[in-house]
């Protein structure tokens, strides 16, 4: 069965996936698409990456399967670690046992004639024996919700159903990462949520590590355990979505949105006046923030 990693995303646990003044620039860029990026991404994490356009989040999720540098015409200093092994030392085929990769359009990744055919083909690509591979195709297409479509074409399923294909694809191999780059840009309301309930449950109940580049910042604030803000190509703030959705001017000054709870906070000025005081960045912040201003107006 699809195993599950280790739960703890204390600093003291080692981490799954390491970078350390990285540098990446394609060949024939005359700019950095990353800029001295260092981080750590702990087992069980759900990590989100925001970021404007050409901020360089594609490129940093494709550093972390090796595609970036070993399948990119580009130049790379500093270390990329996964499991303490560099990527640059790896083959992408053997990185894609640890670290699953899901892309913004599901079609790019889809070539096969059935839902079932699709899951199995990376699993067949690494020699799978075949008795091993149909219990794990049936237990990817269950946790992604599409047990009966087996011999479906993936062409005639919805944007959704595409989306939620690849990642059973990627679950297939067993992953203890999974990278969704922009996994909903394409999607309609209906689908993005299917893909987002999918990750959630992944990382909730099998605690698999998420890591999602995306710019549904009101889903990033319900779901993800940190934040990593990305501007031309550098890494410029990182922390848990409470305190990184404090920094509204900020945000809004490189092109990205905080929650619609947070911007109407932000524009109360009886609230802004409070030094101390701290914005709500989901549903359930709002409330309680709403009821204290509330006690606190009639005291």
């Amino acid at each position: 069965m699809i195993k599950n990693v280790v739960e703890s995303t204390a600093p003291s646990a080692e981490p799954i996936i390491e970078l350390t003044n990285v540098k990446y620039e394609y060949a024939a860029a005359d700019k950095l698409a990353l800029s001295d990026v260092s981080l750590r991404i702990y087992p069980g994490e759900y990590v989100a990456i925001l970021g404007p356009c050409r901020a360089g989040k594609t490129t940093l999720c494709l550093t972390l399967n090796g595609i970036v540098p070993n399948m990119m015409m580009g130049y790379l200093e500093g270390s990329i670690r996964i499991k303490g092994k560099e990527t640059r030392e790896s083959i992408v085929r053997d990185v894609a046992k640890t670290v699953g990769m899901v892309f913004d359009n599901p079609e790019y990744q889809l070539s096969q004639l059935t839902v079932r055919e699709e899951v199995a083909l990376g699993l067949e690509n690494i020699g799978v024996p075949r008795e091993e591979i149909l219990p794990r195709v049936a237990e990817a297409l269950q946790i992604v919700g599409l047990v009966g479509f087996d011999n479906r074409s993936p062409m005639a399923l919805s944007g959704g159903q595409q989306q939620r294909l690849a990642i059973a694809a990627a679950l297939a191999m067993y992953p203890d990462v999974l990278v969704l780059d922009e996994p909903t840009s394409n999607l309609d309301p209906i689908g993005k949520q299917e893909v987002f309930h999918v990750a959630a449950r992944l990382n909730r109940e099998r605690h698999m590590t998420i890591v999602i580049a995306e710019h549904e910042v009101e889903v990033v604030a319900a779901y993800a355990d940190r934040i990593l803000v990305l501007d031309q190509g550098k890494l410029v703030l990182e922390g848990p979505p409470s305190d990184v959705f404090q920094h509204v001017d900020e945000l809004n000054a490189i092109g990205i949105r905080v929650p619609q709870v947070t911007e109407v906070a932000h524009g109360v000025h009886s609230f802004k006046s409070k030094p101390d005081a701290r914005y709500p960045v989901t549903l359930e912040d709002a409330v309680l923030w709403a009821r204290q201003n509330r006690l606190e107006s009639q005291a």
